[in-house]
This record gives C-alpha cells, structure tokens and sequence, in this order.
C-alpha cells in the first residue's frame, strides 16, 4: 500500500501548523506522508502505530516525532475512557521553518540534533513526555506568538531526552554524511551498500583502521547498536518495504534480504516487529 501525500495549511497568523482532533469512534488507519516534520501527542487512546517500516503498540499520552516525508499512520483499538473520544493533538512544521532558527539561532543547536535523529521516527520516553504534555495540550488556547514561544520550549525539552527511541530501522542518504572519510562513515556507507551479503568483522574492522575489538567499541558507541543489531534491522526493515509493496513470496523476500533460511528469517522478524512476515503484510492489506 503507497502512503497518500497529505496536504498541510498554514494559517495566516503563523508560521507552523497544527492541529487538535477528537476522534470517535476510532482513529482509523490513514497511510499517509508529508513534507514537514510532525510532532504528535495521542490521549485517552491505546492501539497500533505504523511509522515506516514500524508497527508497535501506543497508550495514552503517547509522544513521537516524525521526520519529512515518512509514512505513518495511528489504528486505534480501545480508549481508556470510553465516555470520551480519542484525542490526537499535532504540530507540524517545515524543514526551512526549522533550519531558519536552528541556523540563526546558537541556543537551539540541540533541536537541529532532535530533528536529524527524527529522520527514523522518535518516541519519547515517560519522563520527556510527563515535562512537555501540559505544555502541548495548552498551547492550542495560547495566542500565535505564545504558541511559538511553547513549540520552541517543547523542541528544546525534547532535545535533550537522551532516551527517546528510533522508531524505523537505520537510514543512510548522502545528505546524511557529515564527513566521508570518518572511520565509521566507510563502515556505515559498506553496510548500506551490502547488509544482504555474509558481512565480515576483520574486513569492517579493516575498513575503520581499527582492530575487531576496536570496531565494536567505536560502532556501539556510534549506533547505539552491536553490529548484528543494525544489520537485522536493515534487513528486517527492506523486507518490510517489500511486504508492503508488493505480493512477492514471503520466502523470495527472505532471500532478498539476505536471509538463506526462511525460518531463521520468520524469527528475527517477529523479534523485531511482534508480527510474523505474513500477518505484517496482512495489516497493511486490511
């Protein structure tokens, strides 16, 4: 299933958008994406939430940050309050928008760290999202400079929540690199090119100019990920794309991917997913 392209307005008092929705009697499945970054804080609601090649659960006061053009959508299953409707609060904002003040502004350099890390989609962790929420749900009642001030409040908060979680599997673009000759730029530029082929631990380390042991230090420390971590996750996430895409057998997927057994392939993926390769593919057909 291709993601629709939503289309965001801006009001003439602003420079940003948003929005606050109530939804009853659910929040449908809308695959859909956008130019600009969206933040959204979804209440009194519990259900499935589809960011790429992402599928996991959400609850109330669920807070994720999604970059440019990344297809997403909210499926709602139950409210917590089932007197009320869910409620599903979002900003969105432009790329120029945000560089314009990360660019001119020294103070706000953490958010242009935020937002090149939303780029996969980042769910914020209890405590983050605990400072900010009384500040987004109030900021739809705030007059247009109040409400910038707030957005920049929140941005800069969120910044700094060392434990908000990627959402999709790792990403490699050229406009991504910041420096092609860094040691673990060459790895990350090698692995993207050849996750589905059997990966060697002295060749990388080769490539690095570092020992085995060397490697494994700078790559963690890097990715957050060990080596098997980041490439399953490739896979995992191509084969996604794959399942969505198309009708392709399941087994021809596998081995696209990089996978020679089939149920070694079917067990990573429920790892990673909490779904099995035919029931992932069977959401998004449904």
């Amino acid at each position: 299933m291709k993601p629709y392209l939503e289309k965001v307005t801006v009001a003439d008092d602003a420079s940003w958008s948003m929005v606050r929705v109530p939804r009853d009697p659910t929040i449908p499945f809308e695959w859909h994406h956008h130019p600009e970054y969206e933040l959204t804080l979804t209440l009194n609601s519990h259900g499935r939430r589809f960011v790429g090649d992402h599928v996991g659960g959400y609850d109330d006061g669920d807070l994720v940050l999604l970059g440019p053009n990344l297809p997403h959508t909210w499926s709602s299953s139950s409210k917590l309050d089932g007197g009320r409707p869910h409620l599903v609060m979002v900003i969105w904002f432009r790329p120029e928008w945000a560089r314009g003040l990360t660019g001119l502004l020294t103070e706000l350099r953490p958010v242009a760290g935020l937002l090149e890390r939303s780029a996969r989609g980042l769910k914020f962790s209890q405590d983050a999202t605990g400072r900010v929420r009384a500040r987004i749900e109030a900021i739809f009642d705030k007059p247009p400079a109040d409400r910038l001030l707030d957005l920049i409040s929140v941005l800069l908060t969120l910044a700094e929540d060392d434990a908000a979680e990627p959402l999709t599997a790792p990403s490699r673009s050229p406009s991504s690199i910041a420096s092609s000759g860094a040691r673990i730029d060459r790895v990350l530029d090698h692995l993207h090119a050849h996750y589905t082929d059997d990966l060697r631990i002295d060749h990388l380390a080769r490539l690095a100019a570092l020992s085995p042991s060397g490697f494994h230090r700078m790559f963690t420390r890097h990715t957050r990920l060990t080596l098997i971590e980041y490439v399953t996750r490739l896979r995992i996430g191509r084969a996604c794309a794959l399942l969505t895409e198309g009708d392709k057998p399941i087994a021809h997927i596998a081995e696209l991917v990089g996978y020679r057994s089939l149920a070694n392939f079917g067990r990573q993926f429920k790892a990673l997913k909490g779904l099995t390769p035919r029931e992932y593919r069977g959401r998004f057909a449904n």
